[in-house]
């Protein structure tokens, strides 16, 4: 009798904010982390989770410039801009800080994110990886309802069904719970990853780091899920 293969797939949930530098630094990270892993030895199925870095940003946002010289003081914001800039640069990514206008409330984006899910952890990448871009790379709003739509439909979603979604409610309360059960959690900084909801770090860690810890993981709770 053929004896089944044996479970090599983990769920990966990522906790993050279209808005964090280093969520989409991550990201970067996490894609050569995978590149480093034989598949037949594992193979990570990536979900993105909902956190607000500005949980009480007002709906429409705030202009960024602004709110980050209350928020750090014009000179730290500067050196923090600069400092994620290079950082970026490091794993091939143009950040343009000078074309980031509007610190944006990102509820919808994360609404955006939840409705991509439906469709596959693939269609929630694309998007994230469109929400991303748009932001950090072309300074686009991403609190703005038309430019998620515009995203989503770069993405591969239809840019129609999109529109229906956002201009609704659905998905709201529970990227709100995601957001609220992270925190009561204990966690105050993104990205987070977890492993078959087992955390396991915070940050933007180097991609060997990352694929240590994911395979060093998954020799424990491989075993529980034989």
């Amino acid at each position: 009798m053929t004896q089944p293969a044996p479970r090599h797939i983990a769920r990966l949930d990522i906790v993050s904010d279209a808005i964090c530098p280093w969520c989409y630094i991550g990201k970067r990270q996490l894609e050569r982390a995978i590149a480093l892993i034989d598949p037949a030895e594992l193979v990570l199925e990536v979900h993105w989770r909902a956190y607000q870095l500005n949980p009480d940003m007002p709906v429409q946002g705030l202009p960024r410039s602004e709110y980050r010289a209350r928020k750090f003081g014009a000179a730290k914001a500067a050196e923090l801009d600069r400092h994620i800039t290079e950082t970026a640069a490091g794993v091939g990514l143009a950040f343009r800080t000078d074309l980031m206008t509007r610190t944006p409330n990102t509820v919808a984006a994360h609404r955006l994110a939840w409705f991509a899910a439906r469709l596959g952890p693939r269609a929630q990448d694309a998007v994230i990886e469109a929400m991303f871009r748009g932001y950090f790379i072309e300074g686009r709003d991403i609190g703005d309802a038309a430019v998620l739509a515009d995203l989503a439909a770069e993405a591969g979603l239809e840019r129609e069904a999109v529109d229906t979604f956002l201009a609704g409610t659905e998905g709201r309360e529970e990227v709100l719970a995601e957001d609220r059960g992270a925190r009561s959690s204990g966690l105050t900084g993104v990205p987070t990853f977890a492993m078959e909801g087992h955390v396991l770090f915070s940050g933007a860690v180097p991609a060997e780091t990352m694929a240590e810890a994911f395979l060093s993981a998954w020799k424990v709770l491989g075993k529980r899920a034989a």
